[in-house]
Formats: C-alpha cells, sequence, structure tokens
C-alpha cells in the first residue's frame, strides 16, 4: 500500500526527514526510491597497484617518515604501523598557534598533527579483514588519541577513512587518516550544539534516545552485539548510510576499554563487510566524532562512528539548498544489509 497523504487524494511522494541532533533535512525520495539491490552495479574506482609499487607495502624504501606506532604479528612481521604523513595538511614544527588578520579575514597557523594509519594487507579492506585485525585498528585509534590530546596545539582529533577514488582515496592501500587540528570543525560544533540543545529540552541525551527508540522499532538495526548497535539512521544523508553507536551513553571515544574494543572492531568490520558484499565494494567515507578535547565537558554529547558510501552525486538542489536527497528508503537499506551474511 502506498503511503498516501491525510486526505487520501494522492500517494505521498517523497518525505523531509529532520535530523533531530543537527536540525539538518534530507529529502527520502519515496517516488524515486530504486531497490537497494540495483546498487550492486555501483562498484569502487579503486585503481590496483602493485603491491612492489605501493608506498605503504614498504613504508622504509619509499621514504615514509619513522613510525609513530607499529604493531607485529607473530612471525615477527609488522600487521599495522602509524607514521605522520609525507604530505601533511597540518605542520606538527610548532605548538604554538598563531592567529592574525588580513583585512576583513581571519588566519590561524595550520599547525597540528596529520598520520597515516595502515594494516598490512594490501588486497583487503576492512570489510575483509578478520575481526581480531579491525580490533587493533580501533586500538591504533585510541592509543594515538591517548598521545596527542593533550598536545598544546590539539583542540579535536579527527579520525577518517577513504575508501575508493570517488570517496577521496589517494593510495587504494587500506588507510585510514588522522588530524590532531586546533580548531572544532563546524560540523561538530552542529552536533555538539544539537546533543546539548537536546539534553537542555529532554533532560536525556538524544543519542541514547536514538538507540532507545531504534531497538523498540527494529527497522534500521543492521547489527548489534553487547557493546555496539550498527544503524541506517532515519535521516540518512546517502543510500545506505551508517551509524554505530555505543549502546552505553559515552561522550569520550578515548574512555573505551576491555570488551569494547573488541565490540568495536567486530561491529566496524560486520557493517563495512555488510557494504562491501552488498554494493559490490563500494567508494566509502567513514569518519569519528568524538567529544572535543580542549578541557571542556561534553557530557550531553554521544560518540560515534558514522559510515557514508558514495552513491551519488551532489546536482544543483543539493548544493543550493544542502539538502540532500536519498533514493533508497532507510528501513529498506538496513534490511536488505541486514540480511548478507557476515562472518
Amino acid at each position: 500500500m502506498p503511503l498516501t497523504s491525510q486526505n487520501n487524494e494522492s500517494p505521498i511522494i517523497s518525505e523531509l526527514r529532520q535530523d533531530i541532533v543537527t536540525g539538518d533535512w534530507v529529502v527520502i525520495a519515496k517516488a524515486r526510491a530504486q531497490k537497494p539491490e540495483a546498487f550492486k552495479s555501483e562498484a569502487s574506482e579503486s585503481v590496483p597497484v602493485n603491491p612492489e609499487e605501493c608506498v605503504f607495502c614498504h613504508p622504509e624504501e619509499t621514504g615514509q617518515k619513522k613510525d609513530t606506532l607499529i604493531y607485529y604479528r607473530e612471525d615477527g612481521e609488522w600487521s599495522l604501523r602509524v607514521f605522520p604523513n609525507k604530505f601533511p595538511a597540518f605542520s606538527r614544527e610548532s605548538n604554538i598557534v598563531r592567529h592574525y588578520e588580513e583585512g576583513p579575514y581571519f588566519v590561524m597557523e595550520g599547525v597540528g598533527y596529520h598520520e597515516i594509519i595502515v594494516t598490512r594487507d594490501h588486497n583487503k579492506t576492512f570489510g575483509q579483514l578478520p575481526v581480531e585485525a579491525v580490533t587493533e585498528l580501533v586500538d591504533s585509534f585510541r592509543s594515538r588519541y591517548l598521545d596527542l590530546m593533550n598536545k598544546k596545539s590539539v583542540n579535536y582529533i579527527m579520525l577518517i577513512h577513504n575508501h575508493g577514488k570517488r570517496a577521496g582515496a589517494s593510495q587504494p592501500h587500506p588507510h585510514c587518516q588522522l588530524f590532531a587540528i586546533p580548531v572544532v570543525s563546524p560540523g561538530v560544533q552542529l552536533e555538539l550544539k544539537g546533543a546539548e540543545d537536546y539534553y537542555h529540552s529532554h533532560k536525556q541525551c538524544v543519542f541514547c534516545d536514538i538507540l532507545d527508540w531504534e531497538g523498540k522499532e527494529n527497522k534500521r538495526i543492521v547489527f548489534e552485539n553487547n557493546s555496539f548497535m550498527v544503524i541506517a539512521p532515519y535521516a540518512s544523508r546517502a543510500a545506505f548510510e551508517l551509524w554505530i553507536l555505543p549502546k552505553r551513553h559515552e561522550p569520550y571515544f578515548e574512555r573505551i576499554a576491555g570488551k569494547q574494543e573488541y565490540h568495536l572492531g567486530e561491529a566496524l568490520k560486520h557493517a563495512m563487510q555488510k557494504l562491501y558484499i552488498g554494493l559490490k565494494d563500494p567508494a566509502i567515507n567513514f569518519y569519528l566524532h568524538t567529544s572535543p578535547c580542549d578541557g571542556k565537558e561534553y557530557n550531553h554529547y554521544h560518540w560515534h562512528l558514522e559510515i557514508l558510501p558514495r552513491t551519488s552525486v551532489w546536482a544543483g538542489f543539493e548544493m543550493a539548498t544542502g539538502i540532500e536527497v536519498s533514493t533508497v528508503i532507510p528501513e529498506d537499506a538496513a534490511q536488505f544489509l541486514k540480511k548478507i551474511n557476515s562472518t
């Protein structure tokens, strides 16, 4: 039965859904909705590179800087390593952040840290790795976060992953990037403000309310374990967008401990594997949103990972309004991914 308007005159062809954290609107274009299976033809645009020529397979030989962190396998070979980016977006030469004005403009020096986190296998995406390897990746996130969060020039740490040309990946070898910077981005500030406003109005964390509702409805859950829930958000900005949220209220990613690291590795592995299988290795971005490390309290916030497959391109409407149009209903995307057998 098609959804109809209250006066039953005609079917509703789209929904404007609002993100209750940021206030952003998205269009769920029901009349243009595509079946989730249709996206199987969308393949990753990664360009294969011979491992012998890969800058990340042999970092010493290709002039990468000294590791800041390295993990080893039982046979003595490395399994994961972290090193400064050869071409950093932020400079680590000074911990002093200088500001100045240029006419009507305000300028801040790009001081900070920019690191590369590389897993060993040249050909395996994170969804193809065993849970233990993805857990090691999570452990490296936390370890580097703890090491950099108290630096004088650092107020926010962003961890990201780009996979595929459409997602902005310049190297096909699976890797993540860490940016430790002196400013909190407008996107994160919007989430912080939305979470704070919701807390003042409802005396409850907005993300905890989302988890509670999604658990009861069970329409948009893709995967869950004891510590984390993977959902297709109600106001998905793109087809097959996923969020990984800790079930317990936790403002600070760096405070995860014990089994939580393994459970996060498991949730991330399953989410990425389901997308890899279901969409035939799509281009993907994921990133961590957590409370700033600027010394302030953010107990109203709730850290999480956001995963965005690159299944569409912004056109005039999106660029003019900032409102994204999704042609896959989040509930359909969740059910499609949930049925995919990930191991």
